[in-house]
């Protein structure tokens, strides 16, 4: 039993493709090897040299034009990636938020000399980037934030809190909502990039203590009268920040999606060698019917997700994936990871409960996802609307 056997999506069948998931793989492999991951756990952080590693080796801004120090590829190449690092349990490493989330904010919604000053210090790894949307009081509810960005002059002042940040304590370019006009509702949201080494009044907090992601930096974020020059304002005008959300939290949906079935992938396959290997009442714990049925059940699982976001992954590509098929890959493969990791466990019996065993804390990582990106409570309210 294989954890995964299907045909390959039309869009997998790309030799440059196979080339790149062979990079990457090597790469995880000379440096991020299990006992280096578990220095990143204990340090609650991965090392800012590990990113520049991975800048020279063409991981970073994977999916940016060549002439902004990219390497040119696509939405492909970070799929991927994702998928390597989910399979090899390269846990922390927030790569994918960077590469796929806020690269792309500039790419999209930048003036050229934007893209031109970020975007090649984000491909070296230089520029570490973070999206600073969570509040303390607004989470999925992104009309709720409170943090204000009051033009002054030649510059916007920023004030405000936020929390659960990816990349929060190496982030050295963050991209900021706020309110450029508290009055005016979701009308009144802008983006704007700070980068925080020039950056007076800006204040990291505390590296946050969190249920799993050991090795990831989430952080609080404070700015207290931080200035930037109007220029760093993302977009033509004030107020188009809520709808340049809107128009990436698909792909950062999808994202979720596709980390899901590789953590699945790398759950499933664990589990396969260790109820081989395992022996209970004189046979292989594999050979008892209960453990083949439950395992056929978390295939089959696995399957009908990688298809549905493989299928996801295909519409991205073309420019049709809509909001509501993004919710659907986002909460309904999340769920279906949460039903898969405790399953995987439950076979891996008292050593599934020891935080030494990968499942153990493959269990806790996997909690988040559907939390994160949107709860699966308001995925589905997205999805109700197309109905």
């Amino acid at each position: 039993m294989t954890a995964l056997d299907m045909p390959r999506a039309a869009w997998r069948n790309d030799e440059e493709l196979n080339i790149f998931a062979d990079a990457v793989t090597s790469f995880f492999a000379k440096e991020a090897p299990p006992e280096e991951t578990a220095r990143w756990r204990e340090a609650g952080i991965v090392p800012k040299s590990f990113w520049k590693k991975a800048g020279e080796a063409g991981l970073l801004c994977a999916s940016m034009p060549e002439e902004y120090g990219g390497a040119g590829g696509d939405f492909r190449h970070e799929s991927v990636l994702m998928e390597v690092q989910g399979r090899m349990g390269v846990d922390g490493f927030g790569g994918s938020l960077h590469n796929a989330i806020v690269a792309p904010y500039i790419l999209h919604y930048g003036s050229e000399e934007q893209k031109q000053k970020w975007l090649p210090r984000m491909a070296t790894g230089e520029l570490i980037g973070a999206i600073a949307m969570t509040e303390p009081g607004a989470g999925s509810d992104l009309q709720g934030i409170k943090t204000t960005a009051l033009k002054s002059g030649n510059q916007y002042v920023i004030n405000g809190s936020k929390t659960f940040i990816t990349n929060g304590q190496n982030a050295n370019l963050i991209i900021v909502v706020a309110k450029t006009d508290p009055a005016a509702g979701a009308r009144g949201t802008s983006l704007l990039v700070v980068e925080t080494d020039e950056a007076d009044g800006f204040e990291r907090g505390r590296n946050l203590d969190k249920i799993g992601m050991d090795a990831q930096d989430t952080s609080e974020l404070f700015f207290n009268d931080v200035k930037v020059p109007t220029a760093n304002l993302l977009g033509a005008a004030e107020g188009m920040g809520f709808f340049q959300l809107m128009e990436q939290l698909a792909s950062e949906r999808l994202q979720i999606g596709i980390q899901g079935c590789a953590n699945m992938h790398r759950a499933i396959s664990e589990t396969i060698a260790y109820v081989k290997d395992r022996k209970a009442f004189g046979k292989s714990v594999m050979d008892f019917q209960n453990t083949q049925f439950k395992l056929a059940e978390c295939k089959t699982k696995l399957t009908v997700a990688q298809a549905f976001t493989d299928h996801c992954t295909s519409l991205l590509l073309e420019g049709k994936l809509d909001p509501g098929t993004a919710s659907m890959a986002k909460y309904w493969v999340s769920d279906v990871e949460n039903e898969v990791m405790d399953e995987c466990l439950q076979l891996h019996g008292g050593w599934g409960y020891m935080n030494e065993m990968p499942i153990a804390r493959m269990w806790r990582d996997s909690r988040v996802q559907r939390i994160y990106g949107g709860t699966n409570e308001v995925m589905k309210l997205l999805i109700a609307r197309t109905l």
